[in-house]
């Protein structure tokens, strides 16, 4: 069994989140997440807002040529992501946004029995 890691080892992307909170309580808001398994990384996430995605690339200051973008689930969601350092730590943006199906195609959900 591991020894588990202090509540002080996510100091850097606690303090990030809460930076945030003050300077930046105006942006949208994202999912957020904080984790033990990466303990220096604040990843921030918009489900069908990528709008606020490149909203808060802009308040970091992450030039869009940073942002890479991919497809998932079968070429139906478009995937944004960007990070940064921020207050000692990381910060990951990613951005999530379905792609529309054209009227020849149909859904699995359609195909599927």
């Amino acid at each position: 069994m591991t020894t588990p890691i202090p509540l002080s080892a996510l100091g850097s992307p606690l303090m990030a989140l809460r930076i945030f909170a003050d300077e930046f309580r105006h942006l949208p808001a994202p999912c957020v997440s904080v984790s033990t398994v990466y303990p220096n990384l604040l990843e921030l996430s918009f489900h069908d807002d990528l709008d606020g995605f490149e909203t808060w690339c802009e308040a970091l200051r992450i030039p869009s040529r940073n942002v890479s973008h991919g497809v998932q689930g079968g070429g139906r969601t478009r995937v944004l992501k960007a990070e940064t350092s921020y207050s000692g730590g990381r910060v990951r943006l990613i951005g999530y946004a379905r792609i529309p199906v054209s009227d020849g195609e149909r859904s699995w959900a359609e195909v599927t029995p």
